[in-house]
């Protein structure tokens, strides 16, 4: 029993396929294969592309990296594009490739975008989500939900009803302060008025 324990937690953890692409040296011939370890991959590359070559070596499609250990196999993305090499070949660049020296240069500084979007179709104005990226690196986003019209006219009534208030409130403050002010002005020209009629 204690064995069969230990069996089961030291076996390595299957990696599930995962799809990539491969090419022959010239790209004249592209293939998809599924894959879930480097061994794989080269295996059927070669049945995939008719190689019979036995000594090859695997690159990315991009800038002609060689990938020979199975760490850095695992850290490509799916969809990731190889290239094939037999004895004597090299890699050269794409129609497409743009060295990383020459890396087109970012335009501007942020990026806004606007998404509007509907969660049902009964919504009348529906969600609106606000998007900024900055530097191509920093994004923030916020969404701005009106799902009804019972949530949106909920809302509405309740702004108005503080407006109300707040207005209401503001009326009652400045009527108040010109009765003061109005009743000091009164009380301050009583006694001039007394003081000239005698």
């Amino acid at each position: 029993m204690g064995s069969q324990t230990r069996k089961v937690l030291l076996t390595p953890l299957m990696h599930s396929a995962r799809p990539f692409r491969v090419s022959n040296h010239d790209r004249s011939s592209r293939r998809g294969v599924m894959a879930s370890n480097l061994k794989e991959l080269l295996s059927k590359t070669l049945d995939a592309l008719v190689i019979t070559s036995g000594l090859v070596t695997l690159v990315l499609e991009e800038d002609g990296t060689v990938v020979d250990t199975e760490e850095f196999f695992q850290t490509l993305g799916d969809n990731t594009h190889f290239m094939i090499l037999e004895k004597g070949q090299k890699w050269t660049p794409g129609s497409n490739y743009v060295p990383a020296r020459q890396q087109p240069k970012r335009s501007g500084i942020a990026r806004v975008t606007f998404d509007l979007y509907k969660l049902n179709p009964k919504d009348v104005i529906g969600c609106l989500n606000v998007k900024a990226t900055m530097y191509e690196m920093y994004s923030v986003s916020y969404d701005f939900r009106c799902t009804g019209v019972k949530a949106l006219l909920r809302s509405l009534l309740r702004f108005l009803s503080h407006a109300a208030q707040v207005t209401g409130q503001f009326l009652i403050y400045t009527g108040t302060y010109m009765l003061r002010v109005l009743g000091d002005t009164e009380e301050q020209a009583s006694p001039r008025s007394r003081s000239r009629h005698l």
